[in-house]
């Protein structure tokens, strides 16, 4: 997983490959570490991800609860068919900030 900074608050986290149980602990640190070394808002590209079981999601959802509770803000973006149908399904699509790609979250991300 790479961590690609935009300016000096906004880092994006890429994991790559299968989402699941272990790979989210390591989503989750990685979020972690980022928000401690002075982000305030996580892009998280989903681009390279080619699965996504529930672990996976509910790692995610730990990450958004632990930026939340640092004062941050936590963003998703380039969900594959699967990872949309996830988010759908388990209505988690009303519960984050989803953006189409990168280019749309740099576009509208500062509108809120």
């Amino acid at each position: 997983m790479d961590t690609m900074m935009l300016d000096s608050t906004i880092k994006v986290v890429e994991p790559v490959g299968i989402l699941d149980g272990t790979k989210a602990g390591q989503l989750r640190a990685q979020v972690n570490e980022t928000m401690g070394n002075g982000a305030d808002i996580i892009l998280i590209d989903l681009s390279g991800i080619t699965f996504m079981d529930s672990s996976g999601l509910g790692g995610l959802v730990s990450a958004l609860k632990d930026v939340r509770l640092a004062g941050g803000r936590l963003c998703v973006c380039s969900l594959n068919d699967q990872v949309r149908i996830l988010f759908e399904l388990t209505s988690m699509d009303k519960v984050f900030e989803i953006y189409e790609n990168r280019t749309l979250f740099e576009r509208t991300a500062f509108r809120h």
